[in-house]
């Protein structure tokens, strides 16, 4: 790879000259400049970007920390960063953050060791202590999905326990009182919190099953559901891969929803749109969220000023999005 050194050497300079016409300094004669370019045209020769920004006390990189980037949900996050990051002239750093303290601690590392300081983070695993080093160490750091209470400025987080108690009484208006709860494994504060919404408004005791957060997961749970079918009218799902999970184990067994059974999901992800029955679920604003934490981002960081007028809520809420998938219980 052609490097400032190759360049030097051909035109005849010192890599401080080089450096300067690199980044505009406007302290080097046209003659030079012109020696200099001509190098670096015979070189293909192209300048590190991350560099450049450092020199120019200026960053042009967002960094996006995400656990996976093949579920629907973060696809969509990322690509509403990405978004953004093309509006303002940004270039967007991808990291992997897996679904562990350490892989996420990495992550930030190596957006870190790319000297990105303006960085998007979702985390679930890392311990508030250890995300609190990292905010004070990058002021240009937000958390999407997640709450510390001491960097609240700088959190967007979505209102889960409000998303249970918005299904739970969805369900009772429509006549539903024994409810399945089929809910995620996973050992994070989103579904503790959207089942104590869900149970503070039917404190009745509930059926409740949990597994992982995906399609197999909701039909590994169906299976066990299946047992409690004359028990139970309707199912409120962790999230739209759990309740089309769900569904598609029970048209298995020739159970039909809404006919036999509702189902309500969380999240609008595009496929509950499309499934067979139209899903009915709370929306999760992820694609706002995400732009909100972007530009939030780069506007704390100083990286873009442009958008100053940035909305004030900073915790947002889901709301029901109403299909074909929950029937009225007579």
């Amino acid at each position: 790879m052609t490097t400032v050194k190759d360049v030097a050497k051909l035109a005849g300079v010192s890599t401080a000259t080089v450096s300067r016409v690199v980044n505009n300094s406007g302290l080097v004669n046209k003659e030079t400049q012109s020696k200099v370019k001509s190098a670096m045209q015979q070189l293909n020769y192209r300048p590190n970007t991350v560099a450049r920004a450092l020199a120019s006390k200026k960053c042009t990189t967002l960094g996006l920390v995400v656990p996976d980037v093949s579920d629907p949900f973060f696809g969509q996050l990322a690509s509403s960063v990405e978004q953004i990051t093309r509006l303002t002239n940004m270039q967007l750093l991808l990291s992997i953050g897996g679904q562990d303290e350490r892989s996420e601690q990495q992550a930030i590392e190596s957006l870190i060791a790319q000297n990105c300081d303006t960085m998007v983070v979702h985390s679930k695993k890392m311990s508030d202590e250890t995300l609190s080093s990292y905010l004070n160490e990058l002021p240009g750091l937000v958390l999407i999905n997640r709450f510390i209470a001491e960097f609240q400025s700088r959190c967007i987080w979505l209102n889960n326990e409000y998303g249970g108690r918005l299904a739970a009484e969805y369900l009772i208006h429509k006549g539903h009182k024994q409810i399945a709860i089929v809910n995620s494994c996973l050992e994070i504060d989103d579904p503790l919190l959207r089942k104590k919404g869900f149970e503070n408004a039917l404190p009745s005791k509930n059926f409740y099953f949990e597994a992982t957060p995906t399609f197999d997961g909701g039909e590994e749970a169906a299976n066990k559901l299946i047992e409690h079918l004359d028990k139970v009218t309707a199912v409120f799902a962790y999230n739209d891969a759990m309740a089309v999970g769900v569904i598609s184990k029970l048209s298995e067994k020739g159970i039909r929803v809404p006919e036999d059974i509702s189902i309500i999901g969380f999240d609008d992800a595009l496929f509950a749109r499309v499934c067979q029955p139209k899903l009915t679920t709370l929306k999760y604003p992820i694609d706002q969220m995400a732009k909100h934490a972007a530009l939030l981002s780069l506007s704390i960081s100083g990286s873009n000023t442009e958008f100053s007028n940035l909305p004030s809520e900073y915790c947002y809420q889901p709301y029901l999005i109403e299909r074909n998938s929950v029937s009225l219980n007579e």
